[in-house]
């Protein structure tokens, strides 16, 4: 039977994915806003805006890390350091994951739990990021190769699937105060590395208790560029780090400038292109705003699309390039890690959580970051053969690289969901004490973790309730969640 199903998923989903994501989200943003009601202008405007927002985000990052990749190359080459795995980034992962046939079924079972969910008033999050359903399908293919049971594997992906609707809702207030969204706005976000949420709020937590008075000593980045000008601004922290890029590869006076350039030019465009997303989705949210008031009186309705909206705040950006030297410097002697970031060396798997978990503080953001960054390394290691095998076997391993050499991401999102996945496939394959225990341990703690912070986030979000609009009802989640 699920067999029939992923050959029926791969008929009904495969054309609108071979598009590509930007114009996949073009079509999907205008068509939910017509039937929302908006006019057929305003809808395609929206589509559109979103559309290019995508693409430039993901070209100003392209440009990043490929600027980036070509000095620390040469950083290994010159130090002799041997880290056997090459990190090619997110997008052949992603090519692989849709390259699969059961990629397409998880797709369609998420959409399938995600519409009965908005049917029980168990989320009010509607995902329209189709193209990011490779992160939780990603993890099924993990399980899958390890012990070819599909049942188990569509098992966990509607596991992570139902908690980050749930997730959804519990972070929109948090945006709302991040961005300075209008209660209206319905932007949210599912996407995968916001799973890290609840390890990172058990950091945070730990911050509250023990090292508090730190706070006094924190800053953010439109602080710092106000108390010191343009040395704190993004182009100075973006060239910052393309200096150091460029001395660890002892690249010429030219090279190191031009680093420096391109790290500015693109830490102010990430903010830049971010505010795109927001305004992209405006035409939708007063369509959702009519439609919801007409037919669902006192229903909110959100819409999660991609993290980038987020990347208007700076201290996202520079967060990121802290901890990409230290990053860096952490592989080379990290027990357990085989991988040299390359391009992940940008932790945009890590910073969007950091951001809303402890809402732009860039003492904790860093602290917090440093003790992340080890799952990244480790989950990216552990996945490398999967990803190797995969690659060859659709034709997207990497024509520069020899056939022997592996493969994998340095900081993928979802490291942790990955780890999991992994020791799950182990288990089912290798069903021994030792491996259930271990799976059944990750998997218990997990869920455990996420009830707390949800639990944590329920408070959070009534303190908003309470300091900003007595009558604000989006920041209570949907009736049921956890």
């Amino acid at each position: 039977m699920l067999d029939g199903i992923v050959k029926f998923s791969n008929m009904i989903f495969q054309p609108l994915i071979d598009l590509g994501s930007a114009p996949m989200m073009l079509i999907l943003l205008t068509l939910f806003a017509l039937i929302m009601g908006v006019k057929f202008s305003k809808a395609l405007e929206g589509g559109i805006k979103l559309a290019v927002a995508l693409t430039g985000m993901g070209m100003v990052i392209n440009i990043l890390t490929s600027a980036f990749s070509k000095s620390l190359q040469a950083f290994v080459a010159n130090t002799g350091i041997e880290l056997s795995i090459t990190d090619v980034g997110w997008a052949p992962l992603a090519t692989i994951t849709w390259g699969s046939p059961y990629t397409l079924f998880f797709l369609l079972i998420l959409v399938i739990i995600n519409m009965a969910m908005l049917a029980l008033n168990k989320t009010n999050t509607l995902d329209v990021d189709i193209f990011n359903f490779w992160h939780p399908a990603l993890l099924g293919i993990i399980i899958l190769y390890f012990s070819k049971n599909l049942f188990i594997a569509t098992l966990f992906v509607v596991f992570i699937g139902v908690l980050k609707f749930i997730n959804s809702d519990l972070m929109k207030p948090t945006f709302n105060d991040l961005l300075n969204m209008p209660e209206q706005n319905p932007t949210t976000t599912t996407h995968l590395n916001f799973m890290l949420n609840p390890i990172i709020m058990l950091f945070d937590t730990i911050f509250d208790k023990f090292f508090y008075k730190l706070d006094k000593y924190d800053f953010n980045a439109a602080e710092l560029n106000k108390k010191i000008g343009f040395w704190g601004s993004k182009f100075a922290i973006g060239s910052y780090l393309g200096v150091f890029v460029g001395l660890l590869g002892q690249q010429s006076i030219t090279e190191i400038f031009t680093l420096a350039f391109t790290g500015a030019v693109s830490l102010e465009l990430f903010s830049i292109v971010g505010s795109w997303f927001i305004s992209a989705v405006e035409p939708l949210s007063q369509g959702i705003t009519n439609f919801m008031a007409k037919r669902f009186p006192g229903r909110k309705l959100f819409i999660g699309i991609d993290w980038p909206f987020l990347g208007a705040r700076a201290e996202m950006w520079a967060t990121a390039n802290i901890l990409a030297p230290i990053l860096l410097i952490m592989s080379l002697f990290l027990p357990g890690n085989a991988i040299l970031p390359l391009a992940g060396i940008i932790a945009i798997g890590l910073t969007p959580a950091l951001l809303v978990v402890c809402r732009g503080k860039m003492l904790r953001m860093i602290i917090i970051g440093v003790f992340m960054l080890p799952l990244f390394l480790w989950s990216g290691t552990m996945i490398a053969p999967l990803v190797t095998d995969t690659a060859q076997n659709v034709g997207a391993f990497p024509s520069s690289l020899e056939s022997t050499q592996m493969i994998s991401h340095s900081t993928k999102e979802g490291p942790v969901e990955g780890i999991v996945a992994i020791l799950i496939g182990k288990a089912v394959s290798n069903p021994n004490a030792k491996s259930i225990v271990y799976a059944v341990g990750a998997l218990s703690a997990y869920l455990i973790l996420f009830i707390w912070y949800a639990g944590k986030m329920k408070v959070r979000n009534r303190v908003y309730l309470e300091e900003k609009d007595p009558n604000f009802t989006s920041a209570v989640p949907a009736k049921g969640s956890l």
